[in-house]
């Protein structure tokens, strides 16, 4: 558990104000463990501190009552820079995702499927990737709950894509809500309305000690008027009075549903589909292609610790904001790596067929994702999902390889499958005229 900050020294000096700072936003849980400088307690300097990071408050409430703030470090400045530049405008170089409308719409499907798998096993689901994204393009009925918690987060990310123009409305959190919990409750009752007074509130429990309370969320008495107070916010009701980056705003409404807690199950992933559409809708269409949650499940007590951090500060939550803006700047970095790889992938495959005009590109594509993943079984339907295209062309794609020779056909029943050949490489590196 962290330390609770000391009230401010007293009195407030020149001798405060032109205190030293320590790099990065630092807590107090942390400052009181450093040595402080010359003709200052750890008292005074923290006092100093506090003084000069001029922070700002937002229309969201903590427990009590008093509003949540912001400071605006360099370290936040330049991240929005690079979320604006990087999410918001064109990537000419990365023809992958902008120069080609089907491959965007294949890239599109694969990175919210993957989201709608991390953010499922953040909360728990233990399905496996790759059964995962087996189940998403099959368009099979789940097996467990497991499975009915990514396939809700899959439909949930695609109902908020329909909702960009929409006004945010308790109503549409509630039901963003009921998509995600659809089925796994015991008790569906409970699903897509917040909690009632008289119910047991939900608290926020520690991962490796569920004995241990880190959160108690407000009474469910407010939730209906802290809901609304959220929405009013994601709505930019206050533009006029506050400017607070879109950027921060999408972080702050995830961190607000997540911190009221007003569902019995799928708070926080609620609060990260929220996130995802308030930026989609506000022109950062990239964030669509990010996978925050798959980096925020490789260390979930970083995540907690944003927000014990804030709520053990007064309710500063630049904790929060510096932890959120570093994930997603992450994202980014992993993004266009990924792009980076898939366009030299997808060249080499080329290069290896150069001189043959008979290709589409969905036919590059699936041969390059065959060199990777032997084995891996295609269908028609699988590739007209991928690629939104009709069952007519995937078919023509498909057969097209086969008789090439570069896919094998077989059936399963009434399936037809189709899967590589292991010498896909040698049969490709083969003369043009040699082929097929």
């Amino acid at each position: 558990m962290y330390v609770h900050p000391p009230p401010p020294a007293a009195p407030i000096s020149l001798k405060l104000l032109s205190a030293p700072i320590p790099p990065g936003y630092v807590h107090w849980d942390k400052l009181r463990h450093l040595d402080p400088p010359s003709g200052f307690t750890h008292e005074e300097w923290w006092t100093a501190i506090r003084l000069q990071r001029d922070t700002r408050p937002v229309p969201l409430h903590d427990l009590d009552g008093e509003p949540f703030t912001y400071a605006l470090p360099d370290e936040i400045l330049r991240v929005c820079h690079v979320v604006d530049q990087r999410c918001a405008g064109e990537i000419a170089s990365e023809q992958i995702v902008t120069g080609d409308e089907q491959a965007k719409r294949r890239y599109l499907v694969n990175a919210l499927m993957e989201e709608a798998i991390r953010s499922s096993q953040l909360e728990g689901a233990t399905t496996s990737r790759q059964r995962a994204k087996e189940l998403l393009r099959s368009g099979r009925e789940p097996l467990d709950r497991s499975e009915r918690m990514i396939l809700n987060n899959y439909r949930a990310l695609l109902f908020m894509r329909e909702q960009r123009g929409a006004r945010l409305t308790p109503a549409l959190v509630c039901e963003l809500q009921r998509i995600l919990i659809d089925g796994t409750l015991d008790d569906p009752d409970e699903a897509g309305r917040i909690q009632q007074p008289g119910e047991e509130r939900v608290a926020v429990h520690d991962r490796s000690d569920p004995t241990v309370v880190l959160h108690t969320p407000p009474p469910a008495e407010q939730l209906p008027a802290r809901l609304e107070a959220l929405c009013a916010f994601a709505n930019d009701d206050d533009a006029q009075e506050r400017f607070v980056h879109p950027v921060l705003r999408a972080i702050l409404v995830h961190f607000q549903l997540a911190y009221d807690h007003p569902f019995v199950d799928g708070n926080g992933r609620t609060a990260r589909a929220l996130f995802s559409w308030y930026l989609a809708k506000h022109g950062y269409w990239l964030i669509e292609y990010l996978s925050i949650s798959r980096i925020l499940r490789e260390a979930p007590s970083q995540y907690s610790r944003s927000y014990l951090l804030t709520e053990t500060d007064g309710g500063d939550t630049t904790y929060f904001l510096l932890h959120q803006l570093q994930t997603i700047e992450r994202a980014i970095d992993d993004l266009y790596a990924y792009l980076r790889r898939k366009t030299a992938e997808i060249h080499d495959v080329e290069q290896l067929l150069h001189g043959d005009d008979g290709l589409n590109r969905r036919q590059l594509a699936l041969l390059s994702d065959a060199l990777r993943e032997p084995g891996r079984v295609y269908t028609f339907g699988r590739h007209a999902g991928i690629h939104r295209i009709t069952h007519e062309t995937a078919r023509a794609d498909l057969r097209g390889l086969a008789a090439r020779g570069w896919l094998t056909e077989r059936t399963q029943g009434r399936r037809v499958l189709f899967s590589a050949p292991g010498d896909l490489s040698r049969r490709l590196q083969a003369p043009a005229a040699d082929r097929g």
